[in-house]
């Protein structure tokens, strides 16, 4: 179960279920948005809501997020809403595809599943994957079996909220079997019509395409250093058919993508990737190698995967796209650096983490 199908949280969800059909061909899976099946006026209403505040209005995000206070004050409200879905949960769980383990990679189906298992007592193993560097005090419920989580400083924040550390696997952020394969940069760049003797950048706005793209661009024509470019735009079609008209005018070789389905290709091709921080992607990325730019980062989880990444050494942060230019032509004008950055991420990469986790729900339901 996840929420949102444009999202870090799906993109999990996905990947775990394809280990799990790899490590056991014959399993049944259903792989749905928990906030839809449950309320589906209200799920298109918040996601509307959350994407004009973080446009908008990022700071009351900002408030909201992770907010002891704001916590408390939902508590009640969040109880009435996880009573409510019980019929639905009962006809899912307990009657028609009755699993025998519930894996979500996200707090609110999460939450709502755990509730489920106390009022009515169930033992049925249930799985909380977090899907950001950082985790934050939704996550924290009874009855969930097993925490997923990213590193040891997660894990330590869940012991310190009363999490027992026998609950909790420091197994990564799930993301697509397919980042821990070698495909080779000089082959993927003929595959895409790149030459494989330059530098490469990779532009990713997340799903939904966000933040100064065409500012970045201009500002990169800028920088003296010869590179190419790789453009994702993700379900901003506006920005997709901007770039596509503009192309003819960028002196710097480039390519343009919607949502792109060969991202493991499109990172194996690049030596620098500039994105926003969502956790799938800072995953992939890790999970390639590759030093990255963080730039306009949402406030709350995205700040949080920030720090983390800039703690590691394998990132550095942007403000605006002349900042970005400036970093860029210093990254690649100093191998050294570079190489550095893709060290240190290459000590934190986890790109195994979706099979160890299908071993580990396996493992619980035999």
């Amino acid at each position: 179960m996840y929420i949102t199908s444009n999202s870090g949280h799906y993109r999990a969800s996905l990947a775990i279920e394809s280990a799990l059909k790899t490590l056991s061909p014959g399993i049944i899976t259903m792989n749905i948005n928990g906030f839809a099946y449950t309320n589906p006026i209200l799920e298109k209403l918040i996601n509307r809501t959350y994407m004009s505040v973080i446009k908008n209005n990022p700071e009351v995000w900002e408030y909201l997020y992770d907010n002891p206070k704001v916590l408390k004050s939902v508590q009640g409200l969040r109880n009435a809403i996880h009573r409510s879905n019980s019929k639905k949960l009962k006809v899912l769980i307990q009657d028609e595809f009755k699993p025998d383990a519930v894996v979500c990679t996200q707090a609110f189906p999460c939450g709502m599943v755990a509730d489920y298992k106390k009022y009515l007592g169930l033992d049925l193993p249930l799985f909380g994957v977090l899907t950001d560097h950082a985790p934050h005090s939704y996550w924290i419920f009874d009855n969930v079996d097993y925490y997923i989580v990213p590193s040891e400083a997660s894990r330590n924040h869940f012991m310190r909220n009363g999490v027992a550390g026998a609950k909790i696997r420091v197994f990564g952020i799930p993301i697509d079997p397919k980042f821990s394969i070698n495909y080779g940069k000089a082959e993927i760049c003929k595959k895409l019509g790149l030459d494989s003797r330059k530098r490469t950048v990779l532009i990713m706005g997340g799903s939904q395409g966000l933040g100064p793209v065409e500012k970045m661009l201009d500002a990169l024509e800028r920088v003296t250093f010869d590179f190419q470019v790789i453009v994702v735009c993700g379900i901003n079609k506006r920005l997709q058919k901007t770039l596509t008209k503009r192309l003819k005018r960028y002196k710097k070789k480039m390519l343009v993508f919607g949502m792109a389905e060969n991202v493991h290709e499109l990172t194996e091709a690049s030596d620098l990737i500039i994105t926003k921080p969502g956790g799938l992607t800072t995953s992939e990325a890790l999970a390639k190698n590759l030093p990255m730019i963080i730039i306009h980062p949402i406030p709350g989880q995205e700040t949080k995967n920030t720090d983390f990444l800039l703690q590691q050494g394998v990132a550095l942060r942007a403000e605006d796209g002349d900042d970005v230019a400036v970093i860029v032509q210093e990254l690649f004008s100093n191998s050294v650096k570079l190489d550095e950055m893709r060290k240190k991420a290459d000590l934190i990469k986890k790109p195994d983490s979706a099979m160890d986790i299908a071993q580990l729900i396996l493992s619980a339901i035999k």
